[in-house]
């Protein structure tokens, strides 16, 4: 037996603490969405579950903590994020007896059958109702208190969304700093979300950026697109570039929170988003414009890296919102923020896809109708081929897993390429009057399965469900196997070699 002195440890803790950073941020980001429900025409909670599971999407933050959803949630792998409503703030962070029995009723009743992974406490709190400042943290305290007597707070964060308003001059981002006002309460929650592992939650809107800097900044800043080399936004005093002012809305939240001495703490964008209708005074609420903000948004999150000042911590993101909300008040681009209509089809186009990898069946295609085919034809189509052409369409009936989205795109789609993959090898086309296209990409999504699928297929950019909550960055792509086996295997023999130096000695 031997013995190691104290000083002989200093080194192989740096390196420890190394390999703990390193498998820390292993897990790269995700993209979620914001599911509002102030919608006339709202569907069910189990169509809500079915809509989100057609489009793949394994992430979402609720504003409050709906029974109906979370029970539909359950068993189907989507991690959910629960919300404190404004109103509920006051009586939580007087009592924590009102705490314990909000963390009882809306969090600890459906675990562990529904994936619970965090708990936003109110929205935008210190800048819409400032009033409430005093008792924020101590709800956030109270709530995550109650958590640790269920035995749940490794399993579930607290945190609360917070406004880019809250930091008055957020460019250049080194030298953003939160408004002073709220010193003594940020700093608070800064501690909090220290002290507990949690993250920062941040609402940053691009669109509100570009929209109230009265031309500052081109529009292509807020959209993601590639800027001209006189166009470039650089930070003075970092000499950062800046690709996207959400990168630096990000980076000055980095920055804001670095001003209080106080060690890196994840930011988790909660929402951002484009609308994609406006009045005649909100010109740049387009769906051209919402298209390309979320898919380049989708894409930017995908690559996971963050901002310049923190490149290794991915920035996972809810897009705002799932569904528009028709029964929202204030401007016209209020209540069209949604990226599906209510019965499961796309707003506009969006790419489901985080990579150019593309996903090839047996036969090498498949065949589905074109975004811009005629409605009429489509639906002549899509009747012959489920009658004379004699596709199997029962799975697009409803209750069946091809059903939603409920779209006679979607629905189209499916039966043409059950007739082409039974009818291709013997004459059979995939024209359909000119409404059908052969594409590469494997169309299946969840558990709708098109003919000819591998069934193997699980790209999109929301990604496939997590095994289990593990933080911030509980879900997405993971550090390739042979990079961090190589790292552990040089570590592994590094200690051995030292083990046997000091067995010598």
């Amino acid at each position: 037996m031997f013995m190691v002195e104290p000083r002989m440890l200093k080194p192989w803790l740096g390196i420890i603490l190394l390999f703990v950073i390193l498998f820390s941020y292993a897990e790269g980001a995700f993209v979620g969405v914001n599911i509002g429900t102030d919608l006339s025409n709202l569907p069910s909670a189990t169509d809500v579950v079915a809509i989100l599971k057609a489009h793949q999407i394994t992430h979402v933050r609720l504003f409050d903590a709906d029974a109906h959803l979370l029970t539909a949630l359950a068993d189907t792998g989507i991690e959910v994020m629960v919300s404190v409503t404004n109103e509920e703030i006051l009586r939580i962070g007087q009592s924590p007896s009102v705490a314990a029995a909000w963390v009882n009723t809306n969090v600890a009743a459906f675990i562990p059958s529904t994936s619970i992974t965090a708990i936003a406490v109110g929205s935008e709190v210190l800048t819409t109702i400032p009033n409430a400042a005093p008792i924020l943290v101590p709800a956030m305290n109270y709530l995550h208190k109650a958590l640790v007597a269920s035995n749940l707070n490794d399993q579930i964060k607290v945190s609360t969304p917070q406004s880019m308003d809250l930091i008055p001059r957020p460019f250049p981002p080194s030298t953003a700093a939160f408004n002073s006002t709220w010193n003594s309460t940020i700093f608070q929650m800064l501690q909090f979300l220290k002290n507990t592992n949690s993250y920062y939650m941040l609402n940053a809107y691009p669109y509100y950026g570009y929209v109230n800097s009265n031309g500052i900044f081109p529009i292509d800043y807020a959209l993601f697109r590639p800027l001209s080399s006189v166009k470039e936004i650089v930070d003075p005093n970092t000499l950062f570039h800046y690709d996207s002012m959400f990168d630096a809305m990000v980076d000055a939240t980095y920055n804001s929170i670095a001003a209080f001495n106080i060690s890196v703490i994840p930011v988790v964008v909660t929402e951002s988003g484009w609308p994609w209708l406006g009045r005649a005074d909100e010109r740049d609420a387009t769906i051209e414009n919402a298209e390309t903000f979320t898919n380049n948004l989708i894409q930017r999150v995908s690559n996971d890296s963050g901002p310049p000042s923190q490149a290794d911590i991915p920035i996972n993101t809810y897009i705002y919102e799932l569904f528009n909300e028709d029964k929202r008040p204030g401007p016209i681009s209020e209540r069209n923020w949604g990226i599906l209509f209510s019965n499961g089809s796309n707003v506009y186009p969006i790419s489901l896809s985080i990579s150019d990898s593309v996903n090839i069946n047996s036969s090498g295609v498949f065949c589905i109708a074109r975004q811009d085919a005629d409605d009429k034809k489509l639906q002549n189509g899509l009747n012959w081929a489920c009658g004379q052409g004699q596709a199997n369409c029962s799975a697009i009936q409803t209750g069946q897993p091809c059903y939603f989205p409920d779209t006679l795109q979607n629905h189209a789609s499916y039966a043409y390429n059950d007739y082409y993959q039974t009818m291709h090898s013997v004459g059979g086309t995939c024209d359909f009057d000119g409404t059908g296209t052969i594409t590469s990409r494997d169309p299946s999504y969840g558990s709708c399965k098109f003919t000819g699928s591998s069934n193997s297929s699980t790209g999109g950019v929301f990604q496939p469900p997590a095994s289990g909550p593990v933080g911030p960055s509980s879900q997405g792509s993971r550090v390739p196997v042979l990079g961090v086996g190589f790292l552990l295997v040089i570590f592994l023999y590094l200690v051995m070699a030292d083990v046997n130096m000091f067995t010598n000695l």
